[in-house]
């Protein structure tokens, strides 16, 4: 089950938070100025996830054994990133996955996190839509938190 599969990566797993409190201003200038052009160019709002998920592309190419997995006791690292984001489902949070996020622009990121939010919205998410990422992304600012420690899920690394 789920939560069995949570307690054994809570209880097998190294996990630290770190908060850092970043400047956003000039990302929400950004999306102010651009958000209407996007939307009437794009069909899709421009949100703020496109950016995290950009900048832990960023992050995870120069610190690839953050995306890395071991098996077998072997550091196996992989050639792509494929990113879990969690999404509000009738049925609770859910992580589908944006997959080969390495080779997405900002405009597809938006494109196919809606997409992932909207099967979800509608129970429509397959297993497979959900299994093999390679690191999680979690905003709980929008149940109004400011700072969370997620569970990782196995065998992901972070």
């Amino acid at each position: 089950t789920i939560a069995s599969r949570l307690k054994e990566a809570q209880n097998t797993n190294a996990m630290l938070t770190t908060f850092n409190e970043i400047d956003m201003t000039s990302a929400i200038e950004i999306r102010n100025r651009y958000k209407d052009k996007f939307l009437k160019e794009h069909g899709i709002k421009l949100g703020f996830m496109s950016a995290f998920i950009n900048a832990t592309v960023f992050a995870l190419k120069a610190q690839p054994i953050v995306n890395s997995v071991i098996i077998n006791n072997e550091i196996i690292y992989r050639n792509y990133i494929d990113i879990s984001v969690a999404v509000s489902s009738p049925k609770g949070l859910v992580v589908p996955i944006l997959r080969n996020a390495q080779l997405m622009n900002i405009i597809q990121m938006e494109k196919n996190v809606a997409d992932l939010a909207e099967k979800a919205k509608k129970n429509q998410l397959a297993i497979e839509d959900m299994e093999g990422g390679t690191f999680t992304i979690t905003n709980g600012g929008v149940f109004g938190s400011m700072m969370s420690t997620p569970i990782i899920n196995t065998p992901q690394s972070a």
